[in-house]
């Protein structure tokens, strides 16, 4: 990490954080597709230890779910001081992508280590979890104002 990479605390900014984990896991879900997908949710971020200045962040995405037309995407960052060597796991995030071609068949995954299988184990629960997440989103939604702050109700009519 460099000193643009810094917020006011000395560490990195999480935006530059959640933009490496959307760049790197779409790269996941897109070989697995083999055709376009989509960012639906950053499901769940833990950020667990923060990234500093000559900290490395090694940024490791794979599949650990699919669907009928979802992938989900386990992200895990790895930093590593590079004056001392010490690795600490910093973050460890969900993401969910959608297919753009509903006609698509998404091949099932095989993990292939101990920690893709425990982290694949999961994936129907947390599956079961978003559903339910999205239904009382689109319901949270229906009592959003599309009216703009600076607007009057009269306005908006």
């Amino acid at each position: 990490m460099f000193s643009p990479d810094l917020n006011e605390h000395g560490t990195v900014f999480g935006g530059k954080t959640l933009m490496t984990i959307d760049d790197n896991s779409s790269i996941s879900a897109s070989r697995i597709a083999r055709i376009e997908t989509v960012t639906a949710s950053i499901d769940q971020v833990n950020f667990i230890l923060p990234f500093k200045l000559q900290d490395s962040m090694c940024t490791e995405s794979y599949v650990s779910g699919v669907g009928r037309s979802s992938i989900e995407v386990f992200t895990k960052i790895i930093g590593e001081h590079l004056k001392t060597g010490r690795r600490f796991l910093g973050l460890t995030c969900f993401s969910t992508f959608v297919v753009t071609d509903e006609d698509i068949f998404l091949p099932r995954i095989a993990p292939d280590n101990a920690e893709a299988e425990y982290v694949c184990s999961g994936y129907h629960e947390r599956q079961g979890e978003r559903f339910k997440k999205l239904l009382a989103q689109e319901g949270f939604n229906k009592n959003i104002s599309l009216q703009f702050p600076w607007q009057s109700k009269k306005d908006a009519e």
